[in-house]
């Protein structure tokens, strides 16, 4: 058994949790980021960019997560193509769309035909990154917008009353009390996002889910030199156990954050918080 799960095979295996966790480091900040600009827009002044924060939350809401990440890859895809084609190739005399097909010139194609493996599972990592962090970015706006609406309108109207810009109420008293109230609804969408990294597996991402696949499987070409029967069972348990621990832990995590944000503030934690002492 320790030669088993210590082939080379099996250590594409183990690195692949090492890509589900950095897909989650780079893409929880990420999305915040597009959250927070979906958010600001929404509460824009300005009609045309309040319009565009409001829809880009209401679209991404509205249709399922699967269709969103199947859709974003190939659209991000053609359109980084498309600008290579551009700058490359501008002496191009052939239609771009031939029929239903995408044709751009060689070297415009991402990533190059001669390109490394580890480039083009870079590359594809990436595109899968990007989508994430759009779809999940219109969930943290919508959070977000609503923890900005939750702040108590008095306070930014005497923080105006003393003299404030709009942007000082903005950055000094909106933006650091509205945590309190974003924070729960953030955690939930964390784990969440967490449950959804075996979307990579569709985003031709090799996961753990599609090791285990692989690996656990009777009769896959991944696996050929130990010969065994279909022990996917136990790797997706072995997933299982995976996920339920690294929830767990950031279960442990978020409350702490969510004690320390709500010390002292005018909120039911808070409260419970005073009262405890």
């Amino acid at each position: 058994m320790a030669c088993y799960l210590t082939t080379g095979k099996h250590m594409g295996l183990y690195w692949s949790f090492g890509t589900v966790l950095l897909l989650l480091a780079i893409t929880a900040p990420a999305a915040l980021a597009f959250g927070f600009g979906g958010a600001s827009a929404a509460r824009s002044k300005i009609a045309p960019l309040r319009w565009f924060g409001k829809g880009y939350i209401a679209i991404v809401r509205g249709v399922p997560d699967i269709a969103f990440f199947l859709f974003f890859v190939l659209a991000l895809d053609i359109f980084f193509e498309w600008v290579r084609h551009e700058i490359k190739c501008p002496d191009w005399d052939q239609e771009i769309w031939q029929g239903n097909d995408f044709v751009v010139c060689d070297i415009a194609k991402l990533p190059m035909n001669n390109a490394p493996q580890w480039v083009h599972e870079s590359y594809g990592f990436l595109l899968a990154v990007l989508t994430f962090a759009i779809v999940f970015g219109a969930f943290a706006a919508n959070v977000l917008y609503g923890a900005m609406r939750a702040v108590p309108h008095n306070q930014l109207e005497t923080a105006e009353a003393y003299g404030m810009s709009r942007r000082q109420v903005y950055w000094r008293i909106l933006v650091p009390q509205m945590w309190v109230f974003a924070l729960p609804g953030l955690s939930n969408l964390w784990l969440v996002l967490i449950k959804a990294t075996p979307l990579l597996f569709l985003l031709g991402v090799e996961d753990i889910v599609y090791w285990a696949r692989e690996l656990g499987g009777a009769k896959t070409p991944r696996f050929t030199d130990y010969p065994h029967g279909d022990w996917r069972m136990w790797y997706f348990l072995g997933l299982l156990i995976f996920y339920l621990a690294f929830t767990r832990v950031s279960e442990i995590v978020l409350d702490r954050v969510m004690r320390k944000l709500t010390h002292g503030q005018a909120t039911l934690a808070g409260e419970a918080q005073r009262k405890a002492a």
